[in-house]
């Protein structure tokens, strides 16, 4: 039997990646979509013909009942989520509705018809927000520091409530930072690759950063939609912290990205206080042994591979008039 996976948030780095390795599976993969979300459907590329796209808004508990009750899918992703974090600050109620309320209305769906599928909730690092320790673990406690995080932390408790009073299958991935060429450039990933891009082709001198000192747990999202979909094939569901276990710091991306390319950073970035964050994290860092064991996962991509193909693929485009390069500063 072939299985059925819904996608919320199909649109996204994420959902592209995911819907690619369940087309692969021999999976039909459903993306939910609310109709001014879909203009966004060209962000599949040649995947958009291999996906079946069910249009309905996220916000409305009957409609989500219906898809679940019409679709009966084996297996759903709760990917929906603002992109970018910081923007969670300029609407608070929005993005706890679209992350918390989608959560639950799809949780409740499952309940209300009654079937047997197995719940992905995407959680998120910045839950942890302000840590006492590093690494964190599935022990580790949420403090976290801005709405987004909030939010996530609230669907994920939603989704354990559920499975602990309704007996649900449902888990989630504590993702760190996860990046690829599908990253907006407004995440600093991309911004730098990008540049490096520009910079190397002689379509821009300088780019201008924040905070270099700020450092992460950065990995590649193709592996990391590898351990959603494990997380949904093992008997007992669980929570599982997902990242590379390795903190760089954004002085590290610069002169990895520009190495990449044979260029030293020193010689194009500028620093701009204007880009310092309030809510900068130091020590957010995974310790993913827990899927290591239960899961046999680890990320497949470097760091240093990682940045060398966002950059790559920046100069392809920048080439080929794909994208236009940053503005000369």
């Amino acid at each position: 039997m072939t299985k059925t996976a819904l996608i919320t948030g199909i649109t996204g780095q994420d959902g592209y990646y995911l819907s690619h390795l369940l087309l692969n599976q021999g999976y039909r993969v459903v993306g939910l979509v609310p109709p001014h979300r879909q203009p966004n459907l060209t962000k599949l590329g040649t995947l958009a013909t291999q996906v079946e796209i069910f249009t309905v808004d996220l916000r409305d508990s009957t409609a989500l009942l219906t898809a679940v009750e019409q679709l009966r899918p084996q297996e759903i992703y709760n990917l929906a989520a603002p992109s970018f974090v910081p923007d969670s600050w300029n609407n608070p109620l929005g993005t706890l509705d679209l992350i918390t309320g989608t959560a639950t209305r799809l949780l409740e769906a499952v309940r209300h018809v009654g079937l047997s599928t197995r719940f992905y909730q995407a959680s998120s690092s910045e839950m942890f927000g302000d840590v006492f320790s590093s690494p964190q673990d599935e022990e580790t406690p949420f403090r976290p520091k801005n709405p987004y995080a909030a939010a996530k932390m609230h669907a994920h408790w939603t989704m354990v409530h559920h499975r602990q009073r309704y007996g649900l299958f449902a888990c989630s991935g504590i993702l760190y930072n996860h990046e690829s060429p599908l990253r907006a450039p407004q995440f600093v990933t991309r911004k730098v690759s990008l540049a490096v891009a520009s910079i190397k082709l002689g379509l821009a001198d300088t780019l201008e950063m924040g905070n270099l000192d700020a450092k992460r747990d950065w990995g590649f999202a193709g592996d990391y939609v590898q351990a959603m979909w494990r997380m949904l094939q093992v008997d007992e569901p669980e929570e599982y912290v997902i990242g590379t276990g390795k903190l760089h710091s954004v002085r590290d991306l610069v002169a990895t990205a520009f190495e990449s390319v044979g260029l030293d950073w020193k010689n194009h970035v500028i620093i701009n206080t204007d880009l310092l964050r309030q809510d900068e994290h130091f020590q957010l860092v995974a310790n993913p042994s827990k899927a290591q064991r239960n899961l046999d996962w680890e990320p497949q991509l470097s760091f240093e591979e990682l940045l060398e193909t966002m950059v790559k693929t920046d100069l392809e485009r920048l080439e080929s008039g794909a994208i236009a390069p940053l503005p000369r500063v």
